[in-house]
């Protein structure tokens, strides 16, 4: 599942919209399209913000 489609799923859960979404995050409307739509360049720490939300995080991934 791609993160965009999570984000969407989630928010739906939860039964917010957009604009819910961002005012809880502290993001913008903007980015929260962006994110839903699935633009390849956002800032992670933004993102993080609206996935703290459902208590959930991303990080980077180690190599071995």
């Amino acid at each position: 599942m791609s993160l965009s489609k999570h984000i969407k799923d989630l928010r739906r859960q939860e039964n917010l919209t957009q604009q819910n979404l961002a005012d809880r995050a502290g993001v913008g409307i903007h980015f929260v399209r962006d994110l839903e739509q699935g633009k390849s360049s956002l800032r992670m720490d933004k993102v993080n913000d609206v996935l703290k939300l459902f208590g959930e995080e991303l990080g980077a991934i180690k190599s071995k």
